[in-house]
Order: C-alpha cells, then sequence, then structure tokens
C-alpha cells in the first residue's frame, strides 16, 4: 500500500524528472516484490492471462524482470535485488486481510476467463495477482544468474534498501511507494522502467529537498504518515486527507501533541510510538555483500529457453547486447589504466 504523500510533495514541485541514463554508473536498490508485482500486472497475453511454460508456470515475472536487467546493464546501471523477510509482527494482520481480498478477486478473475469475459478478466487479474514462493525462488535464480546481488531484509525491502542508501553503498532505492524516504533514504526513484513507452519518465526525489520545502523534520514528516494511513495503521483517520495532516502537523508539532491535545483520538491496535520507531529505527541487516559478477551467459540459456520455455533467439539477442556492453566498458576501463600506468 504505501503512504500517501505524492499528492503534497508533487503539489510542491519536489519532483525531478532525469532520464534512464542519469542513472549509468550508479548502484541501484531494488524493491524486490513490488517489481515482480509490476511485472504480473504488466504482461500478459492477448486474454489478459499470465505467460507460462510447458509445465503452466507462470513466467510473465521473468519475461520482465530479464529484459529489465539486461537493459540495465546496457546502461551500465548496476542494480541490488532487495526482498522482504518475514512480515513485521505489526504488518500481518493488514497483509493477512490483503491477502483475503486477493483470494475473492483471483476467483472472479478465473471465473471471468472460463466464461471468455477477457477484457474483465484483465482488470480484473491486476488485482487478484499473487507473488508465490516459486516465483520469488525462480526471479532469484535469474538474478543470480545474470551476477548480480541479493540481499534478503529482515522484514521490509524498503527499509533495508533505504539503509544501504543512507550509509553510501547505492545510490537510490527504486520504488513505487514513497516508505523508503519515511526509512531515511536520501534519495528514491520511481518509474524507473527503463520501457520504450514515452510516458514512463523516472521521477527522482531527495528527502533533504522535501524536508527543507515542507519545513518538517524527518520525524514529522513520519508523523504526516501515520495520520494519513501506513502499512502499519492502514486507513488513517475518517475527515483528515493530506492538506489537513499537513497542516495538523504544522500547527501542533507532532502527532503526540495531537493526541494529548484530544485533537485526534488513536484507534489502532498498534502504538503509534511503535509505528514511528520502526521508520525511524527499523531493522535491517548490517553485514550484507554487494558484489556484481559477470553473467553466466550459458546458464541463463539453461533456465530460460530449457527450464522455462523462452524464445531461444530473443534470449541470445537480450544477451549479445549485454555481452557486447560489459565488454566494451571492460576494454575502456584497461585502456585507461594503461595509459595513466595503472596496473
Amino acid at each position: 500500500m504505501g503512504v500517501k504523500l505524492g499528492q503534497l510533495i508533487n503539489k510542491m514541485g519536489l519532483i525531478h524528472y532525469v532520464k534512464p541514463e542519469f542513472f549509468s554508473g550508479k548502484i541501484v536498490a531494488v524493491d524486490a516484490l513490488p517489481t515482480l508485482y509490476e511485472m504480473l500486472a504488466m504482461i500478459r497475453d492477448k486474454r489478459g492471462l499470465y505467460l507460462v511454460d510447458r509445465k503452466g508456470r507462470v513466467t510473465s515475472h521473468l519475461v520482465g524482470l530479464f529484459r529489465r536487467i539486461c537493459r540495465m546493464l546496457i546502461l551500465d546501471i548496476r542494480p541490488v535485488f532487495i526482498f522482504d523477510g518475514p512480515p513485521h509482527p505489526l504488518k500481518a494482520k493488514e497483509l493477512e486481510k490483503r491477502k483475503r481480498e486477493k483470494e475473492k478477486f483471483q476467483k472472479e478473475f478465473i471465473k471471468a476467463v472460463l466464461e471468455g469475459r477477457y477484457e474483465e478478466a484483465m482488470k480484473l487479474g491486476k488485482r487478484a495477482m499473487f507473488v508465490n514462493d516459486e516465483m520469488i525462488r525462480s526471479a532469484k535464480e535469474l538474478i543470480r544468474l545474470m551476477g548480480l546481488p541479493i540481499i534478503d531484509a529482515p522484514h521490509d525491502a524498503e527499509a533495508q534498501a533505504a539503509y544501504i542508501v543512507a550509509k553510501g553503498d547505492a545510490y537510490v532505492v527504486s520504488t513505487r511507494d514513497w516508505d523508503a524516504l519515511l526509512y531515511g533514504s536520501p534519495r528514491i526513484v520511481m518509474d524507473l522502467k527503463l520501457s520504450p513507452q514515452p510516458y514512463y519518465i523516472p521521477r527522482l526525489y531527495y528527502l533533504s529537498e522535501i524536508l527543507e520545502k515542507l519545513s518538517l523534520t524527518r520525524e514529522q514528516l513520519i508523523d504526516l504518515a501515520i495520520l494519513l494511513g501506513t502499512d502499519f495503521n492502514p486507513d488513517g483517520f475518517e475527515g483528515i486527507g493530506i492538506k489537513k495532516a499537513y497542516r495538523l502537523i504544522k500547527n501542533y508539532g507532532s502527532l503526540e501533541n495531537l493526541i494529548k491535545l484530544g485533537i485526534i483520538k488513536w484507534k489502532f491496535d498498534a502504538d503509534w510510538r511503535d509505528i514511528r520507531e520502526i521508520f525511524l529505527n527499523p531493522p535491517v541487516k548490517e553485514n550484507y555483500e554487494i558484489v556484481f559478477k559477470e553473467p553466466n551467459y550459458d546458464g541463463v540459456i539453461r533456465f530460460l529457453v530449457e527450464e522455462y520455455n523462452f524464445n531461444k533467439i530473443r534470449v541470445l539477442n537480450e544477451l549479445s547486447e549485454v555481452r557486447k556492453k560489459l565488454e566494451s566498458r571492460r576494454a575502456k576501463q584497461t585502456s585507461l589504466s594503461s595509459f595513466f600506468g595503472f596496473d
């Protein structure tokens, strides 16, 4: 779900449109699970169904992930994929609720497909999507074969990604939600899809600029988000939208003051102090390794073509472009090292 800060941040003009090439030479911490959901939403056949292999296993996520990784490597964008761990106890109830909703939509989706209502199935499919353990396993295998690092977060991948960027081990968090800002990431990018579609333009945001323009501390930004509703207190408060929430925090300084003065009444099971603390000091893995390796080209071909029935020519063409770009960069680096007398 994420938090609903976009309307305020974008209205203040705190959005920077950049070309994908802006991230060339930079390490990008990718929130993996939303990326897989995005692939399932975008990559379907004409009937609105997921692409599948001969065994009936879904491959839409692998099709999209392979294309994106190849485009990133061709542009010298170095992705690190961060996967969610077990849900935080305060988040488990909300995730269970979402699961029940998806199960309901999945039944309607299957019924629409069986009855030939494909246009309706396409719409329902986006609300019925499940990323299961098998999809995550296959996605990780592809990422490893492409020579890219994977980090498994203790809980929330965005918290782990924000920590990595804050430490300076990556430049930006690639995400579709605002939570990474609350977790303290100095930068986030949305819509880093590397799609030929012109309306997908990467949007870059800077935490320091947002706090300065809104005249808020990070703690106040978190309190503002809690008023609107987070994954730990869904739905927020009735009658409090983004403008009113911002005004309340500006006028009264904190969520604590609003509760003490009786301006709002806390109605959630989780304590607001615990929610704020999760964003300020989330559980993260401090010892991680970010190492980029040469893609295992033969392994990728075996995995995609032999295991998942991908078109061999298309896979070879994508990998050929990646190989040429990587070899060209290595040659330039070797030439420069030789020119300057480096070993």
